[in-house]
């Protein structure tokens, strides 16, 4: 490029010199130098010419009539030298030119090459310049959308929601008559006592509370998370959460797409990010449950119906008190992620809190990891007294008379607290249709409670009942169910038949360990009577099909026997409990505890347990008669009429 504007150059100030006609060479040079001079003014133009002249002290020599001053001031401009102060003589000037000329070629190129430069530079930016304006012209047409999203559809269901927002009912039954205090929740003292000693503490624990449905575990966690709130020496503030969820509800992701209890990262691809992030390819990390407990309980009912897996990672958040979130699409370079995403991807989001586990399972069926960090609290089932007052109570919220026979009578249907109260609220219904909306004389009567129990399809809790009557073969025994006991009616009959050829039959759906217990039964029997089984045909019933799945039962299967052969009578206001062994001592068993609710539902008077689980109930507990016993013959003094007992 600079040998084409060298010849360009050359060539046009030869051509201007030839043009102006024939002269002396000292005419020519003057032509020359003339068309140099405005070459070189056409390229920086005649102002800034003159100023340069001026700062190079060339200006006078400009207009000079002499060609060697006229030269010299073309020297200092187009070499920008001030330095230059010798003028030329007329032999050296052709030579001046050229060289004048070569630069002159360079400036012409130089000044091209910035020319298309700047022309491509101010076409960028008028290309981002309008980019620029149509970005800014589309926000506003976003912004004016957004402003006008509603038509007249969404207006009237908006109006409608709002509408709908005036009306309020009252409080349902069941939110009137849950207890409000801890002194209201009825039959679990110990249970409440223990969760606020563990509860209400400068150092508070995780808790797995156990017990029958509807003895009121979540309520009383409840409560004494506000009475902790009040105590100065409590980690919880007065806004401290409590945070309430079902395990069985508690759905989850391996793949952590979803987590409601820990929480998830969406990515920006598959489970689309918030608009923004995901435009920018940012992943969103959104805290679960966990978070929101921070501070707080997280109260997991049914913990023991949550998946394993998810157990497993909430341990992981219960040793680091936060949640961490991963995801492959999260860069930490990057300047568009918001400070509050880094924070979670970077610290984890906050997640100190009290687990509260409830469950009416039993402590097996909880992983021994979540166990082994928590203290456990067992409520205790409802006895028909328990539930008697819990009716009385919430007649009195209700502020409604009922018959001196409703408690009983209700009682007599569930050992739920809130079973009961819902079939009280249900009779007030049945009470208030049948005096025609009159608040004021409503009394709830036994007929209103049987009214319920039909329409609800309700059957007496407890059929089989204790009585203070005397009968050959027939003992009560105790089982249990989860956290229920309960009075299993065992009965037998023995006819004699040829010696050897007897028979023992059983029944199939009572279990494995059931009959076996009346094989060692035969042996005690021999051992106790002399009489031989096998001379006898003997039948043993569960009445109602129940299920033994223990050795408790043996026993009481041995009393039965016994009588059965002998005659003997057995009191049926007893009812007994132990594994039997074949030399005739009473073994322990499990469940004592829970079986005396189940004696005390059915009306017996005495129970008889082994003598090992003497400590596992406290003595006169629900005012029964605990009798411990070591041996059978022991046993049997107490079930069988004392005349008639068989002595040891």
């Amino acid at each position: 490029m600079k040998d084409f504007f060298n010849k360009l150059v050359r060539n046009g100030s030869r051509e201007r010199a030839a043009a102006s006609g024939p002269g002396t060479q000292e005419d020519q040079l003057k032509r020359q130098v003339a068309a140099l001079y405005g070459l070189y003014t056409g390229v920086l133009g005649a102002e800034k010419v003159v100023l340069k002249a001026g700062k190079l002290g060339a200006l006078e020599l400009m207009r000079s009539e002499d060609l060697s001053e006229r030269v010299l001031a073309l020297q200092k401009l187009v070499f920008e030298d001030p330095t230059i102060d010798k003028q030329p003589a007329v032999q050296e000037i052709p030579k001046i030119l050229e060289d004048i000329e070569e630069e002159l070629a360079e400036l012409c190129a130089r000044r091209t090459l910035e020319d298309r430069i700047e022309k491509k530079i101010a076409e960028k930016m008028e290309e981002r310049h309008q980019e620029y304006v149509q970005e800014i012209r589309m926000q506003v047409i976003k912004e004016e959308s957004d402003a006008n999203a509603e038509n007249p559809q969404t207006l009237k269901k908006f109006a409608l929601l709002e509408k709908l927002e005036t009306r309020k009912l009252t409080r349902s039954a069941m939110e009137l008559l849950r207890p409000a205090a801890l002194d209201e929740i009825v039959g679990q003292e110990r249970a409440v006592e223990a969760l606020r000693a563990k509860l209400a503490s400068p150092y508070p624990q995780h808790l797995i509370l156990y017990g029958p449905p509807g003895v009121g575990k979540t309520t009383a966690a409840r409560l004494v998370l506000e009475e902790a709130k009040k105590l100065k020496s409590t980690p919880f503030a007065q806004d401290a959460p409590f945070v309430e969820v079902d395990g069985t509800t508690l759905r989850w992701d391996p793949r952590d797409v979803t987590n409601p209890l820990l929480g998830s990262v969406h990515d920006p691809i598959y489970q689309g990010a918030r608009r923004d992030l995901a435009e920018g390819g940012v992943p969103e990390p959104k805290p679960g449950l966990a978070t929101d407990a921070h501070g707080g309980i997280l109260f997991i009912d049914e913990i023991g119906e949550m998946d394993p897996m998810l157990q497993n990672k909430l341990l992981k958040v219960l040793e680091d008190k936060r949640v961490r979130f991963d995801s492959a699409y999260y860069d930490p370079s990057d300047n568009n992620v918001p400070k509050y995403i880094k924070k979670l991807f970077e610290e984890g989001a906050p997640a100190d809190f009290i687990l509260i586990g409830a469950t009416t399972r039993d402590a097996g069926d909880i992983m021994p990891a979540v166990r082994s960090r928590c203290a456990e609290i067992y409520f205790e089932p409802l006895t028909p007294k328990h539930i008697e007052e819990i009716v009385y109570n919430a007649s009195v919220k209700l502020e409604v008379a009922i018959d001196p026979e409703v408690p009983r009578l209700i009682s007599d249907y569930t050992i739920e607290g809130r079973k009961a109260v819902n079939i009280l609220s249900d009779a007030y219904s049945m009470a208030l249709m049948r005096v025609g909306d009159d608040r004021k004389n409503v009394t709830i009567t036994s007929s209103d409670v049987y009214r319920v129990a039909q329409v609800s399809r309700l059957s007496p809790y407890v059929n089989r009942k204790a009585t203070a009557t005397l009968e050959v073969g027939k003992v009560f025994g105790l089982g249990v169910n989860g956290y229920l006991g309960s009075v299993l009616e065992i009965e037998a009959v023995a006819f004699p038949a040829e010696k050897g050829k007897g028979s023992i039959r059983f029944n199939d759906t009572a279990g494995s360990m059931a009959k076996d217990s009346v094989f060692n039964a035969a042996a005690v029997v021999r051992k106790l009577t002399g009489q031989d089984l096998a001379s006898y045909d003997i039948h043993v019933n569960i009445i109602g099909g129940g299920r033994i799945d223990g050795p408790s039962a043996g026993t009481a299967i041995v009393s039965a026997i016994i009588s059965a052969i002998t005659g003997k009578l057995i009191r049926q206001d007893v009812a007994i409990t132990g594994e039997i062994s074949i030399q005739g001592r009473v073994k322990a068993v499990g469940g004592v505890f829970e079986k005396a609710y189940g004696a005390k539902q059915a009306g017996i008077v005495t129970m008889i347990i082994p003598e090992e689980n003497k400590k596992d109930i406290p003595e006169g507990h629900l005012d029964l008669d605990i009798r411990p016993v070591t041996t059978v013959e022991e046993a049997m003094a107490i079930l069988f009429d004392e005349k008639e007992a068989v002595s040891a």
